[in-house]
């Protein structure tokens, strides 16, 4: 029984990217997180959630190259889960919210590294400075929504960057330069 109810399943999930073709859908913000975490003077490891992201994926799941991903980060919804360290890096040392509310992301190519892995290429744009960043990406799931029955796509990707390269290099070298992020997101097919 078992071994049937998982084959439904594969097969399923597999007829589901099999017909496939490009197909655009809209970041689900209250299932995405992107989490920024950096080294504080060697004593700790604090993090950043950065929430309320929106934006598109175009998944192709024949013919990955074909794919892309537009996405806007909202610096109001950035979220250290503490109140003065998020003053702090709204501000000018940093991110200068107040000047540029939004930092962004947008693919310029996809490739497929192996089974349910892509890497992703693209412009983080962050201050105004835009800079090259590689995602290594896992597709988590394509399949039905078991709520709604909409087409959904799941993802997560990990990625590295230096905040030096966007303008904020407030304690480098004692506070990291390098910055690791961890991605998760949903995403429904667009209506």
């Amino acid at each position: 029984m078992t071994k049937r109810l998982l084959l439904a399943t594969f097969l399923a999930t597999a007829s589901f990217g099999a017909a496939a073709e490009a197909v655009r859908y809209d970041i689900d913000p209250d299932h995405t997180m992107v989490l920024a975490t950096w080294n504080h003077f060697g004593y700790s490891n604090p993090s950043a959630n950065f929430g309320g992201a929106s934006g598109t994926i175009t998944y192709d799941a024949q013919a990955p190259e074909a794919s892309s991903v537009k996405v806007t980060l909202p610096l109001s919804g950035l979220d250290s889960f503490v109140p003065k360290l998020d003053e702090h890096l709204r501000a000018g040392d940093f991110f200068d919210a107040a000047k540029f509310p939004e930092a962004t992301f947008t693919s310029t190519s996809v490739r497929a590294t192996g089974e349910g892995r892509l890497e992703v290429t693209g412009d983080l744009t962050i201050k105004g400075i835009s800079k090259p960043v590689v995602l290594d990406v896992v597709l988590n799931k394509a399949a039905p929504h078991p709520m709604g029955n909409v087409p959904t796509v799941g993802f997560d990707a990990t990625a590295k960057v230096r905040r030096s390269d966007f303008g904020m290099a407030m304690a480098v070298p004692m506070v990291s330069d390098e910055v690791s992020l961890r991605i998760t997101t949903e995403a429904r097919a667009a209506k």
